[in-house]
């Protein structure tokens, strides 16, 4: 009797640990492959959104099967990043606890998941069968490796870079859906982007003006003011575009006239996270900032709600 119980506990610690081993692994491929970051990608279900396609199950399962191909692929940039700016990012306060940085995995193992990701993302791609989405997915990776090894060190182009990121996600939901973008959805979603970029640019500056770390190269090309000045420009032209949108006469023939009541929540939100940004010093992290924020969180269902509302009933 003894003999079984002292094997049963056995059983239950090698259970434990195996668990245990297990969740440590995907926790670290959770954090490597910055999975938070793949809210980002939402963006490719815009065209679909605006273009009223939104019940069509078909188109809905492309943009799905775009929006996990991105997933992947982003992560595999995210990695090949965390690998060339290995020796930086030890030296940052909060980068040097991402899994290379700090030992958690190997240099070998990512480069194997990079391939990995990579074999996934464009593997799954052309299961649309959409040469123009090849193209686009491989241009998204230029453009981003290009931008790693050198282009983000070049102020100001580095944040254009990451808007056309951004572009890039709403032409593949437009390319998958075949939905021909309106110029006003290009237009503002780099607009939006450039605020955000700035935003994050401020983060990393007050980080450097209270350590003496630089969190990239070209930060010294910053200055508080031009960023605060930048953002509040971004923040203006958005919030116009936007209401430039809602009234125009294209827009209103083929929606809602109503449709200038959902600026409201536009206006609130840039609102809030210029407080966040030049109040509360939160700008480091949109996506998290996004995740967390429960008021950011409220006036964006609530402009999801009313803007559904009004073009789709």
């Amino acid at each position: 009797m003894a003999i079984k119980y002292e094997a049963g506990i056995n059983g239950f610690r090698q259970l434990s640990k195996m668990i245990f081993n297990f969740w440590g692994i995907l926790k670290h491929r959770i954090a490597l492959f910055r999975v938070h970051q793949w809210i980002k990608n939402l963006f490719i279900f815009l065209p679909l959104f605006f273009g009223l396609k939104l019940t069509d199950l078909h188109l809905l399962a492309r943009c799905g099967i775009s929006f996990i191909s991105f997933c992947f692929i982003s992560s595999a940039v995210y990695v090949f990043n965390d690998l060339f700016d290995l020796e930086m990012d030890r030296l940052h306060p909060k980068k040097k606890f991402r899994p290379i940085a700090a030992g958690t995995i190997s240099n070998k193992e990512a480069v194997c998941e990079i391939i990995i990701l990579l074999v996934l993302g464009i593997g799954l791609i052309t299961v649309l069968k959409s040469v123009l989405a090849i193209l686009i997915i491989s241009g998204y990776l230029l453009i981003n490796f290009l931008y790693t090894i050198k282009l983000k060190n070049i102020a100001i182009l580095d944040v254009f870079l990451i808007a056309v990121g951004f572009i890039v996600r709403i032409f593949m939901g437009g390319v998958v859906c075949n939905i021909v973008l309106s110029h006003w959805i290009v237009i503002m979603t780099f607009l939006l982007a450039l605020f955000l970029g700035f935003a994050k640019r401020r983060d990393d500056l007050l980080l450097f003006e209270k350590t003496g770390e630089k969190a990239r190269s070209n930060i010294s090309d910053f200055t508080l003011n031009f960023i605060n000045q930048a953002m509040t420009i971004m923040a203006s032209v958005v919030i116009v575009a936007y209401t430039m949108y809602t009234l125009s006469p294209e827009v209103i023939s083929r929606t809602n006239p109503n449709l200038y009541f959902t600026t409201v929540f536009v206006i609130w939100g840039v609102l809030r996270y210029l407080q966040l940004t030049l109040v509360h010093n939160k700008s480091g992290n949109p996506t998290k900032i996004v995740l967390v924020d429960r008021y950011l969180q409220f006036i964006i269902l609530g402009w999801i709600l009313l803007f559904a509302t009004l073009i789709y009933f």
